[in-house]
């Protein structure tokens, strides 16, 4: 690490620099250090304990350092635009070798200000000329097989001048995040009054006072607002502004208004804007056709902040919040039957005990501790889910999930009678679980991962279960499926003659990201990898916390081209509770991005698009969303890798987890692929890929979707992985050794005929195909079932199709007639005993071949 001298520095003036200055030339001296204390963001960090802030806190024993791979940065914002006169380097051990220094005025266009080759760390000095308000150090390539490390960033320069601000006539509101107290009804949403459409309003519920918002992604310098009301007005409003959507303050108070258009001059800074309804001049609620907020900044909004308040549906709690069963009652009796509705709810318990709650879970439904370990969070009471709006029929508790808290459950036997999507998660039950609902109907879930049961499990009449890296004090029975990995106190193997597949470990596991509180800070927690895991991962809890302001904070009313901005800046997302409608596919290009979704958030491609793109890039964290095709045809709704992917991501994979895909049932639904992995070394850890068999816009055609997963990486993990429905293959595997522990599956109900699903000379596409280029490939407790409703005399060949070599290996097979409505000819390719009649008995195989 060698210090270098001012004479040799100031000799070169060239763009190019190779040997920089150690200290700053007389003429500088006077600038300000910009960057100390500032908003700092990176590609990646090396663990908890190296954030990108360490770089700009002034502190030369605290630091940051990356990922172990050349394509790294660093940035700081300055807060505003400044004219930039020096850049200082302090490298720790693990330097650069070559890089460059960037500014920028959005953090989306780079330019140059000084490129370094041949670096040998120490102090860099660098003398620099330009005007930005984002500065990144660009790494190009490492100087030793660690990542890239600064004790300290620092840039020096002068604020820029301000110019006089005028009003600008473009709207900073249209198209951004909005909510609001109340809305009279689905069709008058927040949104509407921040749509640029006159002819859609938001309107409220009949009561004063009421409440409309919206987030502008950044704070502004707020100078003008125009509402146009619609019949129902507001008689005496204020409007006002916010720097965290908390805390409020009035630019303006009207009195006696008379509806119509107005405009109103005010002067103030924040983030959110409100429209505080207090008198209605009607008897109706109060409507907005539109809101639109002009700001000196010219309606751009600046870059996309990170950060801020987690939006109307995320509902926060702690021990002492008054009438606590009663919120969980209002959004269960909202939620219970909302099969295919549009409320999305998450409850955050802040650490402390729970004493009596009963909270129960109807569809989109979640509910998280926000300790850094489940026992943080104790409920003395129960989280219960049940089937009585389905007259004690579980089959259908879809949309739902439990995460990161303790139960005592009151009666010593917590109840979670669930099916598909609906991940329990890091749960410590003192007591027993029953799967199954109240009179024991026909269940049919459901995936437990990273928890502790110390009582008994009772699936009763669950048809399957997977159950990872957990502990569970018994286990007594099962219907046809119920597969373990890395589970203490799991019985035994017996699918000869019993229910279960047993795995000592499970391959590779990392756990689902996660949000909790460090003292009053939101951040989040993103789980290490984990090889042969067995038993649960906390508290040990290895990994990294990331904290908020690292996330745009995604609500109901955000445009995609503002999220892929934000990604585009380095954020990470953190979607909160909503339903989001795509015109652009979301891009998520960085390595080691986390998307992460609060209360079963919701992504509609619109007009055709596809919903996600990942590139093929290390560690992406893709968790806890839905992807609900649209009326228009997608090609691939989440794409994960582009095709002909090769890159190597064994030591960091990227994880796709609790993300859930549906194609029809809250309306007409198409794509073509449903999700496509290119990249290698993935991990897929739970998801439920479902063409709708009931609901609304549910057809062959009308919801048509010929793939659920398609694999074309390598090395690729499937675990808990449910696929149902799909008008072909519901999986198709091509790519060399990828593994399969746990698959669930039922064949599309209705196929109309025979004829609809015969392909070279095959009646119906196997539930699970492995592509006959396959050399090796293995999987662990596979399940089809067929219920060929509209054609009940439909023969299937066969569940499972895979090439016979020495490396494609099947475990644990069964097929399964559901009533004898259509029948299976053989279990894998042509082996295996024909199911027959109505008594839904299993065929199986226990290995093949």
């Amino acid at each position: 690490m060698g210090l270098r001298s001012l004479g040799v520095a100031l000799a070169s003036t060239a763009a190019l620099i190779t040997l920089p200055a150690v200290a700053p030339p007389p003429a500088l001296a006077a600038d300000a250090n910009l960057s100390q204390g500032r908003t700092a963001t990176s590609s990646s960090t090396e663990n908890a304990a190296t954030p990108a802030t360490a770089a700009v806190d002034g502190d030369t024993a605290t630091r940051w350092s990356s990922a172990a791979t050349d394509d790294q940065w660093l940035q700081v914002d300055l807060g505003a635009t400044a004219s930039i006169s020096q850049v200082v380097l302090n490298w720790e051990a693990a330097y650069a070798a070559d890089y460059k220094i960037q500014v920028s005025s959005d953090a989306r266009t780079w330019s140059d200000l000084r490129t370094v080759n041949g670096g040998d760390g120490g102090t860099d000095t660098l003398a620099v000329s330009g005007q930005g308000r984002y500065v990144r150090m660009q790494g190009i390539h490492r100087a030793t097989p660690w990542g890239y490390s600064l004790w300290e960033f620092q840039v020096f320069g002068t604020p820029g001048t301000t110019q006089p601000a005028t009003c600008s006539t473009a709207n900073s509101a249209q198209g951004k995040a909005a909510s609001a107290s109340s809305t009279e009804n689905a069709g008058t949403p927040a949104s509407a009054a921040f749509d640029g459409n006159d002819g859609t309003r938001w309107s409220s519920q009949a009561a004063d006072p009421q409440w409309l918002r919206v987030d502008l992604g950044s704070s502004q310098d707020i100078c003008k607002i125009d509402l146009n009301w619609e019949a129902a007005y507001g008689r005496d409003f204020q409007l006002q502004a916010s720097a965290d959507g908390q805390t409020w303050n009035t630019l303006k108070t009207v009195t006696g208004a008379t509806g119509g258009r107005a405009s109103y001059d005010v002067s103030g800074t924040g983030r959110y804007v409100r429209v505080l309804g207090t008198a209605r001049a009607t008897a109706w609620g109060y409507s907005l056709w539109e809101v639109a907020v002009h700001t000196t900044s010219g309606g751009t909004g600046g870059p996309v902040q990170g950060g801020g308040d987690l939006g109307p549906n995320v509902i926060v709690v702690d021990p002492s919040t008054p009438n606590l069963q009663q919120k969980f009652d209002q959004v269960f009796a909202q939620q219970e039957s909302a099969q295919f509705g549009s409320g999305r709810y998450q409850f955050l318990l802040k650490p402390g005990t729970y004493n009596g709650i009963n909270a129960q879970l109807g569809f989109y439904t979640s509910i998280s501790g926000l300790g850094l370990n489940p026992d943080d969070t104790q409920i003395n009471g129960d989280i219960t889910v049940d089937a009585g709006w389905f007259n004690g029929n579980a089959t259908q508790n879809f949309w739902r999930s439990a995460e990161n808290l303790a139960i005592t459950p009151s009666n010593g036997t917590d109840r979670w009678a669930v099916a598909q999507a609906a991940p329990f998660r890091r749960i410590h039950v003192k007591g027993g679980l029953n799967l199954a609902p109240n009179g024991y109907g026909w269940a049919s879930g459901g995936y437990i991962a990273d928890s502790k049961i110390d009582g008994t499990v009772g699936p009763y009449s669950q048809q399957q279960w997977y159950t990872r890296d957990s502990s569970v004090g018994g286990w007594t029975n099962g219907v046809w499926n119920m597969t373990f990995t890395g589970v203490q106190g799991a019985p035994a193997t017996n699918f000869d003659t019993g229910p279960y597949t047993t795995l000592d470990t499970t391959p590779i596991s990392r756990e689902k990201p996660f949000l909790y509180l460090d003292g009053n800070a939101y951040k989040v927690f993103v789980p290490a990898k984990r090889t042969n895991a067995r038993g649960v991962s906390w508290p040990a809890n290895a990994g990294t916390s990331l904290p908020l302001d690292q996330f745009y904070v995604v609500k109901p009313g955000a445009t995609a081209a503002t999220i892929n901005t934000a990604l585009s800046q380095g954020l990470n997302l953190l979607f909160t509770p909503g339903v989001y409608h795509l015109d652009q596919t979301i891009d998520v290009t960085r390595p080691d991005t986390v998307v992460l979704g609060l209360g079963l958030a919701t992504l509609v491609p619109d007009g055709g698009v596809d919903a996600m793109h990942v590139a093929d890039v290390d560690g992406v964290r893709l968790a806890g969303f839905l992807i609900d095709a649209g009326a228009t045809r997608s090609d691939t709704l989440l794409r994960i890798g582009p095709a002909g992917a090769a890159a190597d991501h064994s030591a960091n994979p990227t994880t796709m987890q609790d993300v859930f895909i549906r194609i029809g049932g809250a309306g007409p639904g198409l794509a073509t692929n449903s999700v496509v992995v290119n990249s290698d070394d993935v991990v897929v850890d739970h998801t439920w890929i479902w063409r709708a068999d009931h609901g609304e816009g549910v057809g062959w055609e009308t919801n048509r979707a010929d793939y659920g997963l398609v694999v074309n990486g390598d090395d690729v993990l499937t675990t808990g992985l449910f696929v149902e429905h799909f008008n072909k293959y519901d999986v198709l595997w091509n790519g060399e050794r990828g593994r399969t522990i746990f698959f669930q599956n039922e064949k599309a109900y209705d196929a109309p005929n025979a004829a609809a699903i015969t392909h070279d000379g095959i009646v119906g596409y196997a539930a699970y195909k492995v592509a006959d280029t396959v050399a090796v490939h293995e999987a662990w407790g596979l399940g089809s079932y067929c219920n060929y409703t509209s054609d009940p005399s439909i023969v299937q060949r066969h569940g499972f199709q895979v090439p016979v070599k020495p490396g494609v290996k099947l475990h644990s097979i069964q097929v399964i007639s559901l009533g004898g409505k259509g029948q299976y000819a053989h279990v894998v390719n042509d082996t295996g005993a024909p199911t027959s009649g109505t008594d839904t008995i299993p065929s199986k195989i226990t290995q093949f071949p």
